[in-house]
């Protein structure tokens, strides 16, 4: 063998190495759902571990692997460290890694289709429609995720109307327009279950077609708490 063609061999036994290391660090369920977390905007490890209901050493140990792949980072504030996707590319590829496997499984298929598609009988609204709506003055716009996440960012002139306050500020809402809620994704079910109860109680209430991060990328503006 010569020299060069066992440095042409070396190079590729060390590239799909380095890239099999990033397929095993996000072969995890816990470590998806924390990416999704995580792509709604930076979270301290006990909010992680609130929100998937496990301990905060499990999500630290889950963490370190993401960190190692570089696929999260972190920053300190005080007494608290703050996690985050170390850029919107790592969030892309979450949702490019969503539309594949839809695609390809027939089984993930049937389950989207059984707790997102069958319970949602009207059309999700587009990114489009939605900004055309807006501007016309015809609809609320309601982010229904946690205020956590809103504060992280959130569509601009976004209401914040986490799901589990929803019934308590119906006072709050117009019931002479319409109503758009947003959550996480395609295939979150805070905004399907936010809509179901608004038209149970006489409202014209639809849901975004998917979440804050789709938005994100698509190139729409976000807006920020306190800015």
């Amino acid at each position: 063998m010569s020299s060069s063609t066992k440095q042409r061999k070396d190079y590729k036994a060390e590239l799909y190495s380095q890239f099999a290391r990033i397929g095993r660090a996000v072969a995890n369920a816990r470590r998806l759902e924390i990416l999704d977390l995580l792509a709604q905007g930076e979270r301290t490890v006990d909010d992680i571990a609130a929100e998937v209901g496990t301990t905060a050493s499990n999500i630290s140990q889950h963490l370190q692997i993401l960190r190692n792949a570089g696929l999260v980072g972190s920053r300190k504030d005080g007494l608290y460290v703050y996690c985050r996707l170390t850029g919107d590319d790592v969030a892309e590829f979450w949702q490019a890694m969503r539309r594949l496997s839809v695609s390809v499984s027939s089984d993930l298929r049937e389950l989207i289709a059984m707790f997102v598609d069958n319970r949602d009988d009207w059309e999700p609204v587009p990114h489009a429609e939605l900004v055309k709506r807006v501007r016309a003055g015809r609809v609320t716009v309601i982010d229904v995720r946690p205020s956590l996440e809103f504060n992280a960012g959130h569509i601009p002139e976004a209401v914040s109307v986490p799901l589990e306050e929803l019934e308590e500020r119906i006072k709050d809402l117009p019931r002479d327009g319409e109503i758009v809620a947003y959550c996480r994704g395609p295939y979150c079910l805070l905004s399907i279950e936010a809509v179901e109860k608004l038209r149970a109680l006489g409202f014209r209430a639809w849901r975004m077609v998917d979440g804050l991060p789709e938005w994100r990328a698509a190139g729409h503006p976000v807006a920020k708490e306190n800015e």
